[in-house]
């Protein structure tokens, strides 16, 4: 089962344009300090991708393991 990632609106879409409002709006976000979790997956990534800046995001582990990856931990620690 793939992992999830928790994405958290940190700023406003007011004065971005309409296709970065819409994409954080399609990622589940209400307003700044909003947090989702969506399926770590090329789609998801590349939404994030395109509002990096309107957002942060965190790992988290699959949901039968209860591990949380790290970004900067090696493969073996992963394991």
């Amino acid at each position: 089962m793939p992992g999830k990632l928790r994405v958290t609106q940190t700023k406003s879409t007011i004065s971005h344009i309409a296709r970065n409002r819409a994409t954080v709006k399609a990622l589940g976000l209400h307003g700044i300090g909003s947090t989702v979790e969506v399926v770590d997956n090329e789609a998801t990534r590349g939404m994030v991708r395109q509002v990096r800046f309107l957002v942060s995001v965190e790992e988290i582990g699959d949901a039968g393991t209860g591990k949380a990856a790290r970004k900067d931990a090696t493969p073996e620690e992963k394991a």
